[in-house]
């Protein structure tokens, strides 16, 4: 009997294949580059993802420092946190906080856009923010990605 068989693959450890790419974040806007750069940790782009499994791909953000915030986002946005003690609420604007820490600024839009369990710190791992454009991880032979190839 001549007949296709379509059965559907579903990825695992094993047979998923993860690259390693370079992102240039200078004069990005922040959530356009989170969502394409969440998107590819995730593992969204692969024909064969998976969505209990890490299909991700690896991905070095450089030049955190040169990301853009458009309109008045640099001012008024703010982001909070708490010690966990009476009164120990925090908050910063993205202008301190990309001063201060611009990879972090990264770091939480990417996070945000990520499965909320353990899979989602798990995919967290295949992100790597770098301020300016040296990284160390020339041995791994990270290609270029040009965020406007990524739909």
């Amino acid at each position: 009997m001549d007949t296709l068989s379509y059965k559907t693959i579903s990825a695992n450890k094993a047979t998923v294949k993860k690259e390693w790419y370079v992102v240039d974040a200078e004069n990005e806007t922040l959530g356009r580059l989170a969502s394409k750069v969440a998107k590819m940790v995730r593992g969204k782009h692969k024909p064969y993802f998976t969505p209990h499994v890490d299909c991700g791909d690896h991905i070095i953000v450089i030049n955190a420092e040169k990301i853009r915030l458009t309109g008045n986002k640099m001012s008024e946005k703010t982001y909070i946190s708490h010690s966990g003690y009476p009164g120990g609420q925090k908050t910063i604007t993205a202008e301190q906080l990309l001063a201060k820490k611009p990879i972090a600024l990264i770091e939480k839009a990417v996070r945000g856009m990520l499965p909320k369990n353990r899979l989602g710190r798990a995919l967290f791992g295949n992100l790597h923010v770098i301020e300016g454009t040296e990284h160390q991880f020339e041995a791994q032979k990270p290609k270029e990605l040009k965020l406007d190839s990524i739909k």
